[in-house]
């Protein structure tokens, strides 16, 4: 069972589902267990977790859109749904802004979105992950509840909110996947 949920905007929950991309940004969120805008990697295996709270769809390339959502959420739902979980299956610091412009086609992120992460705390890191998604046959609904609630990285998906990771598919194949690490180990790698 997976008892833990990375919040990312909904939009890349959705991309991700979708096998569209496999990279996500973490800088940290203000209620982050190391303090504000620290993010740590303290889990290899979670459910993603779709978030609306920062989500802002003229920060999402133009294009990337296309068959999933192109109007913003006003309200949080009242339940969430599940449609996937992830593995890592690469984790790196970001060691400069034209480093990262040489991914540019392997995300969804706009130069503007891309310039607030690397000008928010600047002397923290920015962290780019590669994940292994598998997509559930079925999305499980869970309640929206007030421990998933305010700006981090990392929640709990205790007793029934748990999600099976059996019946899940993977998104990418593994050589698209492995070609996306490499190429990411290249540019941004030690």
């Amino acid at each position: 069972m997976i008892d833990v949920a990375l919040k990312e905007w909904a939009i890349v929950c959705d991309l991700l589902a979708a096998g569209r991309c496999c990279l996500v940004l973490r800088k940290g969120g203000i209620a982050e267990f190391d303090g504000p805008g620290r993010f740590r990697l303290e889990h290899e295996r979670f459910a993603l977790f779709p978030a609306w709270e920062h989500e802002k769809l003229e920060w999402i390339k133009p294009g990337w859109l296309e068959g999933l959502r192109d109007t913003p959420v006003e309200t949080e739902p009242s339940e969430i749904a599940l449609k996937a979980w992830a593995e890592v299956g690469g984790a790196w610091t970001v060691p400069s802004r034209e480093a990262f412009d040489r991914l540019d086609d392997l995300h969804p992120w706009t130069r503007e979105q891309i310039d607030m992460r690397f000008n928010y705390k600047p002397d923290r890191p920015l962290w780019l992950l590669a994940l292994r998604v598998h997509r559930l046959d079925e999305p499980k609904a869970i309640p929206n509840r007030d421990t998933f609630a305010g700006c981090r990285s990392w929640v709990p998906l205790d007793g029934e909110d748990a999600l099976e990771a059996e019946g899940a598919t993977p998104t990418i194949g593994d050589a698209s996947f492995e070609a996306v690490k490499a190429r990411v180990e290249e540019v941004v790698g030690g």
